[in-house]
């Protein structure tokens, strides 16, 4: 079995800590509601528990098995798209959460308290995570078939095998650790490939994106976080290009307060003829109250101080000598006679430039004119002078570049730990104070001989950051 690394990224410790990271769900948010279909509709019967089940506040779900049930109607329920989400005490383990998400968020427009707009909150920096997706077909008993994409960045249909069966028990062998995925491959899909084009589930409609956007509300407590599900291409993608938006100007996705509401667009689809046919439709949108003008133009003063851990971006991927610039972001200078080659921040504002081997004037980090010792520096300086600071800082960057490194903290699932640590540890531009340097080199060092207190601290710091 593959180990998978626990949330807090340290060694695996427990049959727990091998699966992978599931956040706690304590609730759902719908994007519509359903309603009767034409022929439950004519059972009187049927209508009349609705409208009792509705009234007492049932999850949809509940109400769809009970006419079933008692009316003997299959599938008489329908999802209907609606200016408002669906936010039931029944979708949440402590039902007292919904009417506290209405009472803080809920507006009245003629149609009682309903919920057109709220704040969210995501947990992680990797839109994936916030918003994780794929192609589903669902059975009674769940899932049945699935796309996962593999290494080799192919999307491929996967299923579980089949259980097998232990010839002296007599009854099916018992797996540790949850069934066993495996590609599909059968006279439809051959090869595993997910294909929509070929797959007969989805040209039978049994097979859609099946996504889920996961978040915490400001201001509701519990321990867990809400989900709002979705399977419209659309939503997907203007979701995806709104967090890549953010996550380019602010350097992450943590700390943004977002906002979810409804807004109608212009769709085209396919129609039965394949004809291109223009409809409105209500989509679920992503907003956030940030002035992207100010982040992207450097303004202090619109950057929030968390944002700061983003400046350790560049450390953690250079090969080189690192050189804080002027704009306070640390960038990557090549050896001699590889000019122009280096690995630069993409974040830093003078950063094409440098790609293209255009000389720039290299300032004190902070951004002090040449001949001026910046403020921050220690006063053993030699004579005081700016180039002898830059050169004390940048040997002490290369070291701690070589230490992390040797730590495995440059490993793509380590930096953003090592990134909240420092932050956390040291405050906003710590990377450009020669002492707060010096201070987490000790560190670093010591870490050699006792790695197992420094992934201690980290993942304490980690673990109150994901709380808070």
């Amino acid at each position: 079995m593959n180990a998978v690394p626990s949330m807090l990224n340290g060694p695996v410790r427990s049959v727990v800590e091998e699966r992978a990271l599931r956040p706690p769900v304590i609730g759902h948010i719908r994007p519509g509601i359903k309603v009767l279909t034409s022929k439950a509709r004519a059972n009187s019967r049927a209508v009349e528990i609705y409208n009792d089940m509705v009234a007492a506040g049932d999850s949809f779900d509940t109400i769809g098995k009970v006419i079933e049930s008692k009316c003997n109607l299959k599938n008489a329920l329908a999802p209907k798209n609606t200016p408002y989400f669906t936010c039931r005490r029944s979708d949440f383990t402590n039902p007292a959460v919904a009417d506290e998400i209405l009472r803080l968020y809920g507006e009245d427009r003629g149609e009682g308290l309903k919920l057109y707009r709220f704040p969210v909150l995501f947990a992680f920096n990797d839109w994936m995570q916030n918003l994780p997706n794929q192609m589903a077909v669902y059975g009674a008993n769940g899932r049945k078939f699935f796309s996962q994409y593999e290494r080799d960045s192919i999307r491929y249909c996967m299923t579980y095998a089949k259980m097998e069966r232990d010839q002296r028990a007599q009854r099916a062998i018992r797996h540790f650790g949850g069934r066993t995925v495996i590609r599909r491959q059968d006279e439809a899909i051959p090869d595993g490939i997910c294909d929509p084009e070929q797959c007969p589930q989805y040209q039978a409609r049994h097979c859609n994106l099946s996504a889920s956007f996961i978040f915490a509300v400001p201001d509701i407590k519990g321990l867990g976080l809400i989900e709002l599900p979705t399977n419209s291409i659309y939503v997907l993608q203007k979701a995806y290009s709104a967090m890549q938006t953010v996550q380019l100007a602010r350097g992450k996705l943590t700390g943004t307060r977002f906002w979810i509401t409804k807004r109608e667009f212009d769709i085209t689809r396919i129609n039965e003829n394949g004809e291109a046919v223009r409809a409105k439709q209500l989509l679920t949108v992503l907003d956030a109250d940030i002035d992207i003008g100010a982040l992207l133009d450097g303004a202090d003063d619109a950057v929030p101080a968390i944002e700061a851990a983003g400046q350790a971006v560049a450390l953690l991927e250079a090969g080189g000598n690192v050189v804080p610039l002027g704009g306070g972001f640390p960038v990557a200078v090549a050896d001699e006679g590889t000019r122009g080659e280096s690995s630069v921040d993409d974040s830093d504002p003078m950063a094409d430039q440098q790609a293209s081997g255009q000389q720039q004037p290299v300032q004190v980090a902070g951004g002090a004119e040449a001949g001026h010792a910046h403020p921050n520096a220690p006063s053993s300086q030699t004579d005081g002078s700016a180039d002898d600071a830059v050169e004390t800082l940048a040997d002490n960057l290369d070291r701690m570049s070589d230490l992390l490194k040797r730590l495995g903290l440059s490993a793509e699932n380590r930096k953003e730990d090592f990134r909240v640590f420092a932050h956390t540890t040291y405050g906003r531009g710590w990377v450009e104070r020669p002492q707060d340097v010096d201070s987490m080199n000790e560190r670093l060092e010591k870490a050699l001989t006792d790695r197992a207190a420094l992934d201690r601290e980290i993942a304490a710091t980690r673990q109150t950051t994901f709380f808070d």
